[in-house]
């Protein structure tokens, strides 16, 4: 097969697989402590791989092979802490490429069988912080390509339209009361996707601002308050799938109009709050990101403002059993998370 015939059915086979998947679903929250506030969470997890690194994984793969990175003999190599690995790990099953993921060995066990089911490889390390030059390591030794979506993520997305994120949240928010919402409310992993809905609101001009809650033992914020790129940690994340221990150059500090930490403790607990309005489970990132938007929801409400807020519901809890749903693990790691359960039940309901 020529290469120019690779690549044309290749990409043909990567918008098929997109035409066979409905936009994913906006849920409004029934939220009694806060009315006047509508709090949205758009459902990433109704991908075909359940998370938001769906949508980035379809566009690196184009990425890379519309810069001629990739051809039918490439093996693809990704530095992951799971969702975007397990995104990959799909799309190069389905175009027929050899896949590994590099990842911390802390990763859940959950998300290394998924990476496994669609006949990627995991190679695990150590510390988080090692798995860039792993990566880099083995794309070289094996004439591979390393994705880098730490690198990638913020360009290989049509900011300003074709069905990314944020078109598709300002086309489901239309008919709702508040339309424009007053504030998007989401967590950097790579920060692509606070990049592509940050350039899209100022593109679009809108009036939505956007606000980055980052949880502990990630530089982001602090890179955001100080503007110091070197800034490392040598701690990882405890919310897998976003906080940094470096700044990574896909995070652009510029499109963010606020930006909160927010504790994994918090975090953690919102999750268990949530399954009893959901009654199901969602992962510890989307705890991240509703905990900071139940923050601004309650101080709108406090200065008399109404309108809408959106997040992201990033994957699916059933990742996590082992550890942010295994009460030994998150009292281990965190503590008790009763009282903010409380808390949150005393604020917002339920």
């Amino acid at each position: 097969m020529s290469g120019h015939q690779w690549v044309n059915e290749a990409i043909s086979k990567i918008e098929a697989d997109f035409q066979r998947s409905a936009d994913t679903h906006l849920i409004r929250l029934e939220l009694p402590g806060i009315n006047g506030v509508e709090v949205y969470l758009k459902d990433e997890s109704t991908h075909p791989t359940g998370s938001l690194k769906h949508r980035l994984a379809r566009s690196l793969f184009l990425y890379a092979i519309c810069n001629g990175w990739v051809d039918e003999n490439t093996t693809i190599i990704e530095s992951s802490s799971g969702s975007t690995a397990v995104s990959e790990a799909y799309f190069a099953r389905l175009l027929g490429l050899p896949f590994i993921a590099v990842m911390p060995r802390s990763t859940s066990m959950q998300k290394i069988q998924q990476i496994r089911f669609y006949g990627g490889q995991c190679h695990l390390v150590n510390c988080s912080s090692e798995i860039y030059a792993e990566s880099q390591r083995l794309a070289r030794e094996l004439n591979g390509h390393y994705m880098d979506q730490f690198t990638y993520a913020e360009r290989a997305t049509d900011w300003r339209g074709n069905n990314n994120i944020a078109d598709s949240i300002f086309r489901q928010m239309r008919a709702e009361k508040y339309p424009v919402p007053s504030w998007i409310v989401m967590s950097p992993g790579t920060g692509g996707t606070s990049a592509t809905i940050g350039r899209y609101i100022r593109y679009q001009k809108l009036n939505t601002r956007l606000c980055v809650v980052d949880p502990d033992h990630s530089v982001f914020m602090d890179y955001y308050t100080s503007g110091d790129s070197s800034l490392t940690i040598d701690q990882g994340s405890l919310i897998e799938g976003i906080g940094r221990p470096r700044v990574e150059p896909s995070f652009i500090p510029g499109v963010i109009d606020d930006m909160r930490r927010v504790p994994d403790v918090a975090a953690i607990a919102t999750i268990h709050w949530l399954e009893r309005i959901l009654g199901r489970k969602a992962g510890p990132s989307t705890g991240t990101n509703l905990y900071g938007a139940l923050q601004i929801a309650a101080q709108m409400k406090s200065d008399g403002q109404e309108g809408s807020i959106v997040t992201l519901l990033c994957d699916p809890g059933d990742r996590y059993l082992d550890t942010c749903y295994n009460p030994d693990w998150f009292a281990a790691q965190v503590g008790d998370i009763q009282p903010w359960i409380d808390d949150l039940c005393r604020l917002y309901g339920k």
